[in-house]
Parts: C-alpha cells; structure tokens; sequence
C-alpha cells in the first residue's frame, strides 16, 4: 500500500510562543477543555511510551484520569508489561493526538506509584463489571488459552461478587502519576511550518516561575 500521495494541509489554528501563559498547565488544561468542546472523542486517551531494562520501547493507549499540580494519572495494572517496565525504569513519555483539532501535546517525564486509598476510591467509582474484570487479569498481558478461560473466570467472578456487591480494589492495580519535566504542544500549520511551543522546568518547585519555553522548529 502507498500513500506517499495522501497528505493534508493543517490550516485550523496557531500558537504564538508570546502569548502563551506561564504555566504549561494552564495550556494543557485549556487545549484539554477546547477539545472536549469539540467533542473530540475521548480526548483524554493517550499514548504511553515506556522501556524497561531491555532497552525495547513499547507503546499503547491508555486513559488520563486526572491533571494534577505535578503532572497526569492513569490507572492500569501494576503487574501488567507497562507496570514492569515502570518498575525498571521510571522515565516516559505520552502523547495526545487530536486530528480535529490538528493539534499534539507531548509530555515527558517520571513515573511513580499514587496513594494506594486514592486508588481504592477510584476503582470503587468504576463500572462493577468492569471492577470484576480487572480481576480477571492476572496479570495483564500474561499469556491466555482461549477467550473462554477468560470468560469462565468472569464468570465466576461475577458469582463472587455480583451486581450492587463491593468489588475488592486488587492489590495489584493502581495508579501512577507522570510528573512533568517537559511538555510540548504542537499546532498544525500550513505548508508544514508547524507550531511547536515546549516547556521545560528549571527547578523543582512546580510554580510557574520554574519553566522556560522555546519554539522549536517543525
């Protein structure tokens, strides 16, 4: 298949590194809003990009549950591949696409465990059956041999904890938070002249005092 002759011409906004505000916080919410507005589906999912002691990069999405003052959460399993190479090396990155927007955040940064009763209260908010089926996967991506083992496990799950019951919080899943040190927004543009505005942190006090910006060129 070839499409070197498919291309489009991103011509939907721009991005002054002048007006931009001091905080990449105050951006990221504020692109984060706009794409809501937009109905962007799910806009929250991004891509997570890890490597573990491997030195083999991997890949995939996954669903930003809060922006905090330090960084973003997301909840998985702490056992799951991701988790491994989190717990080998804690530096990673991810990366919103939003094509109706013609825009990408990047964020970069280190990873560490959240609290784990913060996590308990989150995994009491979800949908039950998808409480039970977090139990299912132990541990994630570990090897299966045919989707029925997997539903027969849902299954008696669901007779351990049926509807309107607690679901346990599995000590093995939980969140993580990604602390920024270094985000980038891009904005389509024209004849390939992007807008590429990053923010890099100085120091460690988080203020907005503490990140400088830089246009990078496209």
């Amino acid at each position: 298949m070839d499409f070197t002759d498919q291309r489009l011409s991103y011509e939907k906004g721009s991005l002054d590194q002048q007006s931009v505000p001091a905080s990449p916080f105050e951006l990221l919410k504020t692109w984060m809003n706009e794409a809501i507005e937009q109905q962007v589906q799910e806009p929250y999912a991004m891509s997570l990009a890890t490597c573990g002691a491997d030195n083999k990069p991997s890949v995939r999405i996954v669903l930003m549950r809060e922006i905090t003052e330090n960084g973003v959460v997301f909840y998985t399993n702490y056992e799951s591949a991701k988790g491994q190479d989190i717990a080998e090396n804690p530096n990673a990155e991810v990366l919103f696409f939003w094509h109706e927007l013609e825009r990408q955040i990047r964020i970069g940064g280190s990873i560490a465990k959240i609290d784990a009763n913060k996590s308990a209260a989150y995994f009491q908010k979800r949908p039950h059956d998808s409480q039970v089926g977090a139990w299912v996967s132990q541990p994630q991506s570990g090897e299966v041999a045919n989707r029925e083992v997997m539903e027969q496990a849902f299954e008696a799950l669901q007779n351990d904890y049926p509807e309107n019951s607690q679901v346990p919080t599995p000590e093995f899943w939980g969140g993580y938070e990604i602390t920024i040190h270094e985000i980038e927004f891009w904005q389509g543009r024209a004849s390939r002249m992007h807008d590429r505005i990053v923010y890099k942190q100085d120091d460690d006090s988080q203020s907005a005092e503490s990140w400088t910006t830089k246009r990078l060129l496209p």
